[in-house]
């Protein structure tokens, strides 16, 4: 009990020197704490982005040889998915189908400002048109899955709904519409894609609200979210004038089940034969949100270094504290083991004194890391994406993605953290403190308890 009774008396003794130690170990603590209270934040913020998308990929155009439709959409066949679908590993799919139709009875949101520079060919061409994109299951559409879009009213799109659509909030509030109206639109003769030069008209039914604004550049209003239907597949193929057998699509999605790896079910899709795999790919969704993956790995790496930049920083602060105060008990030293004490024993009351001080600066990390690490939270998260998406949205337009869901996807980046200290987060920290006290006493005392007896009381014996 003695080495312990001293180390108690030596703190309360030498109380400005125990306030350094503990501001120290509280700062070590402290970053440390909210470090990886952040890092388990981004790791739950991953996990529940990512839930919806890490189990597909889809089937996209190779625009390096595959320039598309004459608009520059895809075209995929729709005999490729049915073949794709029905590996062994596949659950479910989606497809895409993206036209330009044209209002008929009802007005088009305007852009920002009433920014709408159409020259007069335009807007006789297309001063009516909308974006509409027929899909068998609009609730696993990409728009959906990563929270560019929100239903905020009805239901979702399903495979045996025909002649529907969901239709933007403000569309409907300019408009005056709600769930259960109906809306006449026609096939657009202008539209490039319309090869076929379908001039259809036929009516849907409203049988849900959505909500969502772009993040990546518009230059027309038929860009515009607010501009934007989603119907079922029926309806895009009557106004293109398409067939079950001739249609084409922009993209296809295929889900995964679960206990299948993912890169071994996207291998044995490539070992079809009948598909043209030069003039197509397969990208795993993941891939479709750089920017969403590019922030998670930032704040992973700042994370990662400041954790790392802290316990190395903190030790090398304790040892160079912890070998001057040491230092300065030579003569204590010296009758210490002239009066027979082990330097095991006295190892030991320097290793008790710190981690007295360490009990209150643990507390206090406890008590100020909830704080502290949502401060750090929001400012890693700021620094990491800034940037980020601005650039991601450059690389988006040079890959002709243009003012869509496609931009907007590229860009999406993490939000937000809820970043909150648990006793698991605490438990890690006291860890990784006492090794630091650990290794910092036997780097500041290992020296001296090397020496003799007689050495130390003939040193320096100032305080």
């Amino acid at each position: 009990m003695l080495p312990i009774k001293n180390a108690l008396a030596y703190v309360w003794r030498k109380k400005i020197k125990s306030l350094i130690i503990f501001f120290i170990l509280l700062a070590i603590s402290t970053l440390t704490l909210g470090s990886i209270a952040v890092k388990n934040a981004t790791d739950a913020a991953s996990k529940e982005t990512f839930k919806n998308i890490t189990s597909s990929f889809s089937m996209q155009i190779n625009r390096e040889v595959n320039p598309g439709t004459p608009r520059g959409a895809g075209n995929l066949k729709g005999e490729d998915i049915d073949t794709i679908s029905k590996v062994v590993g596949i659950s479910g799919y989606v497809k895409r189908m993206n036209i330009v139709a044209d209002l008929i009875d009802h007005q088009l949101v305007e852009m920002p400002d009433g920014d709408q520079q159409l020259s007069e060919d335009r807007k006789q061409k297309f001063g009516r048109a909308i974006m509409a994109t027929g899909i068998n299951d609009s609730s696993k559409d990409d728009k959906f899955t990563a929270g560019t879009f929100k239903l905020v009213e009805g239901r979702h799109i399903n495979k045996n709904d025909k002649n529907v659509a969901l239709i933007h909030k403000d569309f409907a509030e300019k408009n005056k519409l709600k769930v259960g109206d109906t809306i006449n639109i026609k096939s657009n003769t202008y539209d490039y894609d319309n090869v076929r030069k379908a001039n259809k008209t036929t009516k849907v039914t409203v049988i849900g609200i959505f909500d969502g604004k772009n993040k990546g550049g518009v230059s027309s209003p038929q860009e515009l979210y607010e501009n934007t239907f989603i119907t079922d597949l029926e309806t895009t193929k009557t106004l293109q004038g398409s067939t079950d057998k001739n249609a084409i699509y922009q993209d296809a999605t295929f889900f995964v089940n679960g206990s299948q790896d993912i890169d071994k079910v996207m291998a044995k899709v490539k070992e079809i034969s009948s598909i043209d795999w030069e003039a197509y790919t397969l990208v795993k969704s993941t891939s479709n949100f750089p920017a969403l993956q590019s922030s998670i790995n930032g704040i992973y790496g700042v994370t990662g270094n400041l954790l790392i930049g802290t316990l190395i920083f903190g030790a090398i602060v304790l040892t160079l504290v912890l070998f001057l105060w040491i230092n300065g008990r030579r003569k204590e030293m010296g009758i210490m083991l002239s009066m027979g004490i082990s330097k095991t024993k006295i190892f030991f009351q320097f290793i008790t004194e710190v981690l007295f001080v360490s009990i209150f600066s643990f507390i206090g990390a406890y008590f100020a890391g909830s704080a502290v690490s949502k401060v750090m939270g929001n400012s890693i998260l700021k620094q990491v994406t800034s940037g980020i998406a601005e650039k991601l949205a450059r690389e988006g337009k040079s890959a002709n993605l243009g003012g869509g869901a496609e931009v907007d996807g590229f860009n999406k980046t993490l939000t937000s953290l809820n970043v909150h200290v648990s006793p698991d987060d605490m438990t890690k920290v006291v860890i990784f403190g006492l090794a630091i006290i650990i290794v910092s006493v036997l780097i500041a005392s290992i020296t001296l308890l090397s020496k003799q007896p007689k050495d130390l009381l003939m040193g320096d014996n100032s305080k």
